[in-house]
């Protein structure tokens, strides 16, 4: 059988593939489980800086299998338990993403629909290719992406979020940029290497730093002005007392390089 999802490392950059072409890389089952492995043996991987996530073929992602939840629905029970046990799965998935300690980039092309939108937005950042289309359009088939808003409506802003829930209109690469769910565009035959090079500007910051830095990113997004000024005044004091943080600032002052452990 084809290994659903790859995984090649170089230079402290680790690239998953999502490989089910086929299904325009929908996030079945047996994807969502490969994708939860994958990540949490990133989370313990001190050797991996930056994530890259891509998908194999003509998209990146089309959402979930509806195949696969079609044949859920003739459980006993109305396949109450089968989509219960499949959206708690998969925004696991999406939660995991951003605990991950290494800053992830989702890299896409093609169509990212649905479930495979909610994976975009799940990233820290994005490129995508030109002519690259975005939507939620399961209102389209009758099925509210309810669970793929969450992530949305914390990236852009909720009028056009909305918009695109309520209309189940794609939107291009421009207008995603614009919005803020991806972060650069690049030509379909430059795309990988314009992913790979904002990979390896963070690959080569320190990355402890990035580290405590992208954890009270989102920490500090959910608290109150003042609180989130005393949560991160915390952060830059662990992070100052840090040696290779003192090492960086000595560096910088003397007009050298830093000698980072």
């Amino acid at each position: 059988m084809t290994e659903l999802l790859l995984r090649d490392d170089q230079d402290g950059v680790a690239t998953l593939t999502l490989n089910a072409p086929g299904s325009l890389n929908a996030l079945s089952d047996a994807m969502l489980a490969a994708l939860a492995s994958a990540i949490a043996a990133l989370a313990q991987d001190q050797s991996i800086r930056v994530v890259v996530l891509k998908g194999a073929g003509k998209a990146f992602c089309a959402g979930h299998d509806l195949k696969e939840m079609q044949a859920g629905r003739a459980a006993a029970d109305q396949g109450r338990s089968y989509f219960s046990d499949l959206f708690h799965r998969c925004a696991a998935v999406m939660q995991s993403l951003q605990a991950l300690p290494q800053p992830v980039i989702a890299q896409v092309h093609g169509i990212a629909t649905a479930a495979g939108c909610q994976l975009v937005a799940s990233c820290d950042m994005a490129v995508a290719a030109t002519g690259t289309r975005f939507g939620v359009n399961g209102i389209n088939i009758g099925l509210f992406c309810s669970t793929p808003m969450v992530a949305l409506t914390r990236k852009i802003p909720r009028a056009a979020a909305f918009e695109m829930l309520t209309t189940g209109e794609f939107i291009d690469a421009p207008r995603a940029r614009e919005l803020g769910l991806i972060n650069r565009i690049a030509d379909p035959d430059a795309l990988q290497a314009e992913t790979h090079a904002l990979a390896a500007t963070l690959a080569a910051k320190l990355a402890p730093a990035l580290q405590i830095g992208k954890r009270a990113f989102y920490d500090q997004a959910d608290l109150g002005l003042a609180e989130a000024y005393a949560h991160t005044g915390a952060v830059m004091v662990q992070n100052m007392l840090a040696r290779d943080t003192n090492e960086g600032i000595s560096a910088f002052l003397e007009k050298r390089k830093p000698d980072w452990a």
